[in-house]
């Protein structure tokens, strides 16, 4: 396992560390204090071209081996970034024409970072001289162990972009995939508003316009933008093997907040990496939600330093960020709590952000582990350091193992892209918010759960949920009919079947190619206003904890053989299906024709549990989040308490924590962020019932 920081040499040399007779003596101390924090690895490189060729083809890169070789004296290791997010400015002035070009055929300026296009030929050029240098100058040097590709590529004002070479790029993206006109003009449906397409040159980009564009064509437009990214990665990755083949690449990825496939964007890369806001104010199951996405992208077949299969946190703030409106300190052992939280979840490396506070910058003020004076005497940086002892411990016990689970959630950026898109039924509606419904009623009754694409491979899957795929390909939908046939139980939900993957309604009614799946046709659907709502009548076997209300949006639904498990109680379709279940095949297809409450989703969890004989990894009180990391026999669960108060576990029989090595028996009390780690015996650990209400319950689950 790998355990580090984000280190940035570059900000720690005289004026602003060292001394005029030896400007680079910050690093050694530096290194010094990582040892004793029990690092062994950093990454750094991503923003210094610059420095690296401060003019066309004057190439210096023996400051950099200096600081890898110092590196190499203390055992830590090193991941290059490849430092093409941030062109230097002689790039910038010299070709102007490398700038970004906004919706309105503005140039954005230079000066900062991510100033460029990627459709620019011209940058991808410049980009492969200063890889290859820098590949040529330290890929064999023996304290690297990986590259990363740019940083937060496709953030800010990268894409879209609206020059000319990447209007040419799209004409050209637009040609192969349909190969003639007439097709084009069929499947976009340009004859909406008379908007006919009779050259390839005519092709319109969406600029700022006076009326909304296209869907189908906006829709392609995102296709083509991630493409676009996906690609200059890759170009990246391809010459990186070439260069240094024992080298492995990553990027560091932001799951929900990155307009790109990060599906796509996996295949390009050995291993996925993600870059973790997890101690700014997020809940717990949020979290968790993107850990579970980015484990998921590369589920088998990644490739990580050292050999391991998994995926890195390759950027875990350390502390408060720069750029919400209050920036306020995170908690005590809240660093601590988290970082566990992505070794639970399967990551087997983790760096910090930052090293340091920068003196300098638009980010002087972003929490670092060590502060603006480098003493080493604050609270992260101790904290830090008891997280790296710990992790020397556990790293034998965690070889090898990875997360395995029985239920899978659905996911197409497609579709999230397609529900962005301006005049949907309503504005109200969040994918992200309807996933994480799902998300966290799994998360808190510890059921472990995977993402997919809906054409993977789902057959290794008790129960798949399949959250409103409003765009629903064809081949999408046979798949999914295909799994539950042999037997897979698929819960799916309202706006669902909407459009196909070119943006085109249903006439054979919604969901469309899933009518027969669900035993169901929906033949209107009524979006709600926030300030009103409907509620659910359940009957049969689906018990409920309490009333469960309808909001956002409800389907009209006629049955058409399947088994009504709840009806609305209001409206013209008061007594109409709310929920179903229909027998398909060998397994099962359930259907929710609304949005409720995350009370209705842990009834829901409770229903599908018995019905799919999932089973929760550990009974405990339901404010300790488990998770599981195994191989073979070997089981290691981890258990983490969210809340700011203790929590009472009872062990039924002793238990040992790798962490301290101590062996618990009885009543144990897990303190406030508290975390054990248990071998497989743990699985006797049931909660106290005498522990108060107040205690387990919180804003963080």
């Amino acid at each position: 396992m790998y355990f580090g920081a984000d280190y940035h040499p570059e900000h720690w040399v005289y004026p602003y560390a060292g001394t005029a007779e030896n400007p680079e003596a910050r690093w050694k101390h530096d290194i010094e204090l990582m040892v004793a924090a029990g690092m062994n690895a950093v990454r750094m490189g991503e923003f210094i071209w610059g420095l690296c060729e401060p003019r066309e083809g004057e190439y210096d890169f023996k400051w950099l081996g200096r600081v890898m070789d110092l590196m190499g004296e203390e055992h830590i290791k090193v991941v290059l970034g490849t430092p093409t997010a941030a062109p230097p400015i002689w790039l910038t002035q010299k070709h102007p024409e490398i700038l970004p070009v906004d919706e309105c055929g503005l140039p954005l300026s230079a000066g900062t970072r991510h100033a460029c296009c990627l459709n620019s030929d011209l940058y991808w050029d410049y980009s492969k001289k200063i890889i290859r240098a820098m590949g040529e100058a330290l890929g064999q040097h023996p304290q690297l162990i990986g590259w990363q590709i740019d940083n937060n590529v496709g953030f800010h004002s990268m894409m879209p972009c609206f020059n000319q070479e990447t209007q040419r790029d799209w004409h050209a993206w637009l040609k192969a995939k349909y190969e003639t006109l007439d097709r084009l003009n069929d499947m976009l449906g340009t004859r909406f508003w008379g908007q006919v397409v009779t050259d390839w040159a005519l092709a319109p980009m969406p600029k700022a316009a006076p009326a909304p564009h296209n869907p189908a064509l906006m829709l392609d437009w995102r296709r083509f933008c991630s493409d676009t990214i996906v690609a200059f990665v890759r170009m990246q990755a391809d010459l990186l093997h070439e260069l240094t083949p024992q080298a492995p690449v990553t990027t560091n990825l932001r799951v929900f907040g990155q307009q790109v496939d990060l599906f796509d964007m996996a295949g390009a890369l050995d291993f996925a990496s993600l870059n973790s806001n997890a101690t700014i104010k997020s809940k717990s199951s949020e979290n968790a939600c993107e850990l579970d996405f980015l484990r998921s992208l590369k589920k088998t077949g990644s490739k990580l330093p050292g050999g391991e299969e998994g995926f890195w946190v390759i950027e875990q703030k350390a502390g408060h960020v720069n750029w919400q409106e209050v920036n306020s300190l995170v908690r005590p052992g809240v660093v601590r709590l988290f970082t566990y939280q992505t070794v639970s979840r399967g990551a087997n490396g983790v760096l910090y952000f930052f090293w340091r506070q920068p003196r300098i910058g638009p980010e002087k003020f972003y929490g670092g582990i060590l502060s603006h004076d480098g003493r080493a005497e604050n609270r992260v940086y101790k904290e830090i350091c008891q997280i790296g002892q710990e992790f020397k411990r556990l790293a034998p016990v965690l070889q090898g193992t990875k997360v395995i689970a029985e239920a899978c959630i659905l996911f197409s950026h497609e579709n999230d892209w397609a529900l962005s898109l301006p005049r949907q039924p309503t504005k109200h509606f969040n994918l992200r918010e309807h996933v994480q419904l799902f998300h966290s009623a799994l998360h808190d009754r510890n059921i472990a759960v995977d993402f997919a694409r809906p054409t993977d491979d789902l057959s290794k899957y008790k129960l798949v949920i399949a959250p409103s795929l409003s765009l629903l390909a064809g081949g999408e939908a046979d798949a999914l009919k295909l799994y539950v046939h042999n037997g897979g139980t698929l819960v799916a939900t309202c706006n669902s079947g909407l459009v196909d993957e070119h943006q085109m309604a249903a006439e054979t009614g919604f969901p469309h190619d899933w009518t027969d799946l669900f035993g169901l046709e929906v033949t209107e659907f009524d979006p709600l206003p926030l300030d009103e709502e409907n509620h659910m009548a359940f009957k049969g076997a689906f018990h409920t904890s309490q009333q469960h209300t309808a909001r956002i949006w409800c389907d009209v639904i006629e049955p058409k053989g399947c088994q009504i498990l709840a009806t609305f109680t209001k409206d013209f379709y008061a007594g109409h299906p709310a929920m179903t279940v229909h027998t398909f095949g060998a397994g099962k297809a359930v259907y929710i024709g609304t949005i409720s409450q995350q009370g209705f989703y842990y009834d829901l969890v409770t229903w599908l549990r018995a019905s799919c004989g999932l089973h929760s990894l550990l009974k405990v009180p339901d404010t300790v989040e488990v998770s599981m990391r195994q191989k073979g026999d070997t089981k290691v669960y981890f258990l983490l308490n969210h809340q700011p108060t203790p929590v009472r576990i009872n062990f039924y029989k002793p238990m040992h924590d790798f962490l301290t090595e101590r062996t618990f028996s009885g009543n144990y009390d897990l303190p406030p962020h508290g975390v054990l780690v248990l071998d497989e015996q743990a699985a006797t650990v049931v909660p106290d019932v005498k522990v108060p209400e107040t205690e387990i319950v919180s804003e963080n689950k």
